[in-house]
C-alpha cells in the first residue's frame, strides 16, 4: 500500500492508496480541490468540514447528472447547437444548488 500526501483547501493529507494508484489520487484530490476553492468563493469560508460536505454534494450532483444522461442514451445536444449554452446552463443549475444548501447553514 502506498501513502500520497494531497492538499485540500491549502492543508495537507495523507492518503492511502493501492500501489501504482498515486498519480490518480492525486489527480482525483486537485479536482475535488478545485471544488472546495469555487464553493469558498461562493460562500466563504464556513470550516473545511462544510466546505468539503459542500463540494462532496456537487460531486454527487454531477456523478447523478452523468447516470442519468447515460441512462437516456447519453443524451447529447441537437447538432447545430452551442455545447456551452448547455455546460452554461448546468452551472447556473449547480450554482443554485450551491446557494440552497449555503442558505441552510
Amino acid at each position: 500500500m502506498a501513502t500520497v500526501t494531497v492538499e485540500v483547501n491549502g492543508r495537507p493529507y495523507a492518503v492511502g492508496c493501492a500501489d501504482g494508484q498515486e498519480q490518480r489520487v492525486l489527480t482525483l484530490a486537485r479536482q475535488f480541490d478545485r471544488h472546495v476553492q469555487d464553493v469558498a468563493a461562493d460562500v466563504g469560508h464556513v470550516g473545511d468540514l462544510r466546505l468539503f460536505l459542500m463540494a462532496a454534494l456537487l460531486l454527487a450532483d454531477e456523478l447523478h447528472e452523468a447516470k442519468a444522461a447515460l441512462a437516456n442514451g447519453g443524451a447529447t445536444p441537437p447538432e447545430g447547437a452551442d455545447p456551452e449554452a448547455g455546460l452554461a446552463e448546468t452551472l447556473n443549475a449547480v450554482a443554485a444548488r450551491i446557494e440552497k444548501i449555503a442558505a441552510g447553514l
